[in-house]
């Protein structure tokens, strides 16, 4: 069992860095779904991502369609339009990967992949007034429930 992160056309280098940071701490594979909104040589995702950026397990993938193609194991897709709450979710299965799926900094997901998938949709709870958290908080704190349930396997 593997976890998983993806990034469905991400637009901030600073974020995705962050993310790819994290991703190289827990040995998570990282995925990136095309069009990004930036170039991977930024330096802005460089210095987030620091010296770690070369040590990920990363795909990039063409379109959703190609990752969903490809994904073989257990989907979550993460919005604010979920019923459930991330944190209530069964990470623990060690015989399917995990896929923790995030939209796009501005945009999130498409809606016709949130509708499709709206029984696999997760949200995280806050104030209702508030339109979203930062992409990278959100990627580490569903990431480190998932590897809570997983008793932080290969971790220390």
């Amino acid at each position: 069992m593997m976890n998983h992160i993806v990034l469905f056309r991400p637009d901030i280098p600073q974020n995705t860095g962050n993310i790819g940071r994290t991703c190289a701490a827990t040995k998570t594979k990282l995925h990136l779904i095309k069009p990004l909104g930036f170039e991977i040589t930024d330096k802005h995702l460089k210095r987030a991502g620091m010296d770690y950026w070369y040590d990920l397990d990363i795909t990039y993938h063409e379109s959703i369609e190609d990752f969903l193609e490809e994904a073989d194991g257990k989907l979550y897709f993460i919005s604010k339009f979920g019923e459930n709450y991330y944190h209530e979710e069964d990470y623990s299965d060690s015989d399917e990967d995990h896929y923790l799926i995030f939209g796009r900094e501005t945009k999130g997901l498409p809606d016709y992949i949130k509708e499709k998938y709206k029984d696999r949709l997760m949200r995280i709870p806050m104030h209702e007034d508030f339109r979203s958290l930062n992409l990278s908080n959100t990627v580490a704190m569903v990431l480190y429930e998932a590897l809570r349930q997983q008793g932080f396997k290969g971790l220390i």
